[in-house]
């Protein structure tokens, strides 16, 4: 891995003839933007990186991406982003078919300072806590079937919220009544042996 890396060149003979020019330019800006930034090739694509992953640059049939890694996290008061869902997005910037759906060369300048600045920093992400899932209601029939059973009753009281949503998520995700009526069947079975939903993969 060095500054610059043949295999992005490669990369970019290989992209069609519109992406060609505007793959040689965001190289170019990323590389003025700091001398620091060194280029490899991860899942096929060309990365720009120090000390952790800056950039990308993904070259499709009729369009191209480019994207932050840590785009969530960068100052953006333009509104230039479009996506900043996940740590690993391809196209911060939409579908690129022209250079007009490039952002300044200054605000990519600026985009990949700040991207350096939190590689260097270290600070990790703070991630948002999962919001609590809705409780899935007792289907009458399987609460019939429960109650004509003893063991599965006592079984599955006794279960966990998880391991009750389990088998919940289970029959609720069937795709036709006979299916649905099997799964409650061999989960009554299950359950009377305090058995877990995924008991065989634990």
């Amino acid at each position: 891995m060095g500054q610059y890396d043949e295999r992005v060149d490669a990369v970019i003979a290989k992209s069609a003839d519109f992406a060609k020019p505007i793959l040689i330019h965001i190289r170019d800006v990323v590389h003025r933007a700091s001398p620091l930034i060194t280029e490899t090739i991860k899942w096929g694509m060309p990365f720009f990186e120090y000390k952790g992953p800056v950039c990308m640059m993904a070259p499709f049939k009729q369009h191209l991406g480019f994207g932050f890694w840590k785009a969530s996290r960068l100052n953006d008061p333009k509104g230039y982003l479009k996506s900043t869902d996940g740590e690993a997005a391809a196209g911060s910037f939409g579908r690129i078919v022209s250079f007009d759906d490039l952002p300044p060369d200054d605000a990519i300048i600026d985009f990949i300072k700040q991207a350096i600045a939190i590689n260097e920093s270290g600070e990790k992400p703070v991630k948002k806590p999962a919001a609590p899932k809705a409780e899935l209601p007792m289907p009458t029939d399987f609460d019939k079937l429960l109650r004509g059973n003893l063991a599965a009753m006592d079984h599955f009281e006794k279960f966990s919220p998880s391991k009750k949503r389990e088998y919940l998520e289970w029959f609720a995700d069937a795709k036709s009544d006979a299916t649905r009526e099997k799964r409650m069947e061999q989960a009554l079975e299950w359950i009377a042996e305090g058995k877990s939903r995924n008991w065989k993969y634990q």
